[in-house]
């Protein structure tokens, strides 16, 4: 009787150091994950979410022999969830990078929208920013993360540490993905930004005695207003499609 019970025991406890790794990965997803992540969402909340998603993930997750929960499959599963999380972060740092061009070319930059505990951005990245939480939110973020942690073990096997070459090269194309995402994003205020300023640049040659600064500033402000008011449906539509796009293959190689 004894024995059995001393194998229980054992039995539980490789369980739940199983299932400790697959919160490992978890944890490391939700520390950086865009609207659950956020600093804003308190500590025990987040908590509670990577619990909830590791109920979630853990019977789905390959299993691991005892002699392989070690501390270095624990820093390997940990160093797994930031390189999937921080992917998808990236998403919301092309936004924010997309706003701060658009404020910078439309004259918007010196209005701040960020609240408390939030770095200061523009009000057009915080905007932006703002709504793509609430779509990518909406459009069931939740699902489409628990299926691409659950796609992970395939790339990422549990317990191994990803080859750094691998990681880098992902990391730059990702990286670069980020900001071509973001001037695609901007480009609309920044063509007309262009096209405002060399008209303006061109009545000024014709008219010297027109103060077109006091003209140009206020106008180019409601333009720019204006333009994102009818752009941003646009934008947010094609920023949630390439979001979708990754989630449904985060880990893909670098073409």
């Amino acid at each position: 009787m004894t024995e059995a019970i001393a194998g229980l025991l054992g039995l539980g406890q490789e369980t739940l150091a199983a299932w400790f790794a697959v919160f490992l990965r978890v944890g490391a997803v939700m520390a950086v994950l865009p609207a659950f992540g956020e600093r804003a969402v308190p500590a025990r909340i987040r908590l509670g979410l990577a619990l909830a998603f590791t109920f979630v993930v853990a019977p789905a997750a390959p299993p691991m022999a005892a002699a392989d929960l070690t501390p270095q499959a624990f820093g390997a599963e940990v160093a797994a969830g930031l390189i999937l999380g921080l992917g998808v972060r990236l998403f919301i740092l092309a936004l924010q990078t997309a706003g701060a061009m658009a404020a910078q070319a439309t004259s918007l930059a010196q209005i701040f929208g960020g609240s408390a505990g939030v770095d200061p951005q523009p009000a057009v990245g915080h905007l932006l920013t703002m709504a793509g939480l609430a779509l990518a939110v909406m459009s069931g973020l939740h699902i489409r993360v628990a299926e691409a942690l659950i796609a992970s073990y395939g790339p990422l096997p549990a317990g191994v540490f990803p080859d750094a070459g691998v990681v880098a090269s992902w990391g730059t194309w990702r990286v670069a993905e980020a900001f071509a995402l973001a001037f695609s994003l901007s480009a609309p205020f920044v063509v007309a930004s262009l096209v405002y300023n060399v008209a303006l640049g061109v009545i000024n040659r014709a008219m010297p005695q027109l103060m077109v600064a006091f003209v140009g500033a206020p106008a180019l402000t409601l333009g720019g207003l204006a333009l994102l008011a009818l752009a941003a449906p646009s934008l947010l539509e094609v920023w949630l499609g390439a979001f979708g796009q990754y989630l449904a293959d985060p880990l893909a190689a670098a073409p």
